[in-house]
């Protein structure tokens, strides 16, 4: 007997003592290391989606995770038989949503105008000399989400793009959702979550073809979570009620103007030059972040006379609603359930990821693969369309229970998968679901009720984020995912966050115009809504979202 030991996909036969992280390198797959497998960087992280019991002992390099994560170099299969089954913390480039740069969303487009510039040999952030040098000027624009990274490569003196990438968050071993890492900060010392995330970056950005030392200024967004833990901010008050970051609290006592944060390229830890500005955008308020604002900024909100609405679906989904006269917004604690998180076979858009689903008359399952590729798991647009059509067939109904007290409906039936064959979907599953629908649903009834209109008022309705850019609509629309509006009013926009960085990055006026436009914006707390609970209870049907009642 033997145990098999898959890693990303590839499996191989486990050898009694060697090291996770040494058969991943006769396999060929990468792991991230700074340490070179002495347990000191922590960022050798394997989450372990099979045989957990099979492997050695935790050991004190680890004592800081939880759940089912180890580090590949401290760890062996100390079993003589069955099948071990993990995966890297980066295990392939993300898909990656791309817009023409330098122009908005809204087609309008703005001056190049960065504040890093050239003057002889004399390279200036904002009029003030950093480094004497001939040599190119480059930028980054980083997404930094609680699931997703996003990094754009530019250069700033013709705003050209040179390279992006895109990978998963390492810091979901504190947790997959902004709560857990609130108190996983807040309960391990160290800036284990800061220290980690900076080691990946660092990979990510020493392959880009530039020198490092070439990048003067990086903009950064992210909801308020992830831009304060990258900026060594507290972020306690942030889970805690009223839910504020410590630079709106700062804010409010008269100790800042704005809630954007500098800091420099050395105390980033990153291995940009030393001198370089980090800029975190600001936020708007509470959970609601840089993402959101920056997604404003994207469609040219402070100039845009319709009507509109800006969806982010993800982990901590943020709405926005209005127009250059009055913006409200809030944000909705979905989870990570739609993208890939606390679901059996789910997982992020990697390769391998089902995206989409369709049940044919004879009650045969045909798949969309990302990558054409043998399927792994199941991501987000994968799930809507799952959801969707066992609605339309019958075979879910709309409290989301299977037909005839069937527990597991197996869309794939895969081979060597060992205890998780096939990939499935479970009631459990669709309870995350709909516990994370009726969060977004809850969202939309609060603003567009607060604001005093009704969906069918929006003239555009922008659904962000790369998970976002590839759901089917009309299947969102059949579950109750987004309002059931005319199909011509949604524009599947993607990634809106890295566009508003990257035009932060690129023009000064537009940055100003950033920070004037998130002191406009009225946010809207779900909690505090007397209709909250039974706009989020009607939610979690599967059923098209129509106005309630009490909506005005």
């Amino acid at each position: 007997m033997a145990v098999n030991l898959t890693i990303n996909g590839e499996t191989t036969e486990a050898k009694g003592g060697v090291s996770l992280f040494e058969h991943a390198e006769a396999m060929g797959i990468d792991v991230p290391t700074s340490c070179r497998k002495q347990g000191k960087c922590k960022e050798c992280m394997v989450e372990v989606v099979e045989g957990m019991n099979l492997l050695s002992a935790m050991t004190e390099p680890e004592r800081h995770l939880k759940g089912n994560f180890r580090l590949a170099c401290q760890t062996c299969v100390a079993a003589t038989s069955g099948h071990v089954r993990c995966h890297t913390m980066r295990r392939g480039h993300m898909r990656i949503e791309r817009h023409a740069f330098g122009l908005p969303l809204s087609g309008k487009a703005f001056q190049l105008d960065p504040a890093v510039t050239r003057d002889g040999d004399r390279i200036l952030i904002d009029g003030v000399e950093v480094e004497r040098s001939t040599g190119p000027i480059h930028g980054l624009a980083m997404d930094l989400g609680t699931t997703t990274i996003v990094l754009r490569l530019l250069d700033l003196e013709s705003g050209e793009l040179i390279a992006d990438t895109s990978f998963e968050n390492p810091q979901r071993f504190g947790g997959s959702e902004v709560m857990s890492r609130i108190a996983y900060d807040t309960g391990h010392p160290g800036r284990l979550l800061l220290r980690t995330l900076a080691g990946y970056l660092t990979h990510a950005i020493e392959k880009f073809p530039v020198d490092p030392k070439t990048i003067y200024e990086l903009v950064v967004v992210g909801n308020s979570t992830m831009r304060d833990l990258f900026f060594r901010q507290s972020v306690y008050s942030i889970g805690q009620t009223p839910y504020r970051s410590i630079t709106e609290i700062e804010m409010g006592e008269g100790k800042r103007t704005t809630t954007s944060l500098v800091q420099s390229g050395l105390r980033s830890l990153l291995p940009i030059h030393p001198r370089a500005r980090v800029y975190g955008a600001p936020i708007v308020s509470g959970h609601v972040g840089a993402d959101a604002a920056a997604a404003m900024l994207a469609v040219d909100l402070a100039h845009e006379k319709r009507l509109i609405a800006i969806m982010d679906i993800g982990t901590n989904t943020e709405l926005i609603v209005g127009n250059k006269d009055r913006i409200l917004a809030a944000s909705c604690p979905a989870g990570p359930a739609f993208e890939g998180g606390a679901i059996a076979c789910g997982m992020p858009a990697l390769d391998g990821a089902i995206e989409e689903v369709a049940i044919e008359e004879d009650g045969s399952i045909r798949l969309g693969v990302i990558g054409d590729v043998q399927p792994e798991g199941i991501c987000g647009s994968g799930l809507v369309d799952a959801l969707s059509e066992l609605l339309r067939t019958g075979r879910m109904n709309d409290k989301g229970r299977f037909e005839d007290d069937v527990r597991r409906i197996t869309l794939w039936h895969g081979e060597g998968r060992g205890e998780a064959e096939g990939i499935f979907l479970l009631e459990s599953d669709v309870n995350e679901l709909a516990q994370a629908k009726g969060a977004n649903v809850a969202g939309l009834h609060v603003v567009f009720s607060t604001c005093g209109i009704d969906f069918d008022d929006i003239d555009v309705f922008y659904l962000a984020g790369g998970f976002g850019r590839h759901l089917n609509v009309e299947a969102s629309k059949r579950i109750g995912l987004v309002p059931s509006l005319d199909s011509t009013k949604f524009v599947q926009a993607g990634n809106t966050a890295i566009e508003g960085a990257t035009i932060a990055l690129l023009s000064r006026s537009k940055r100003q115009e950033l920070e004037e436009l998130v002191r406009k914006v009225q946010h809207c707390r779900l909690e505090t809504h007397p209709s909250f609970f039974d706009f989020f209870v009607e939610g979690c049907q599967f059923k098209p979202v129509e106005p309630m009642p009490c909506a005005r």
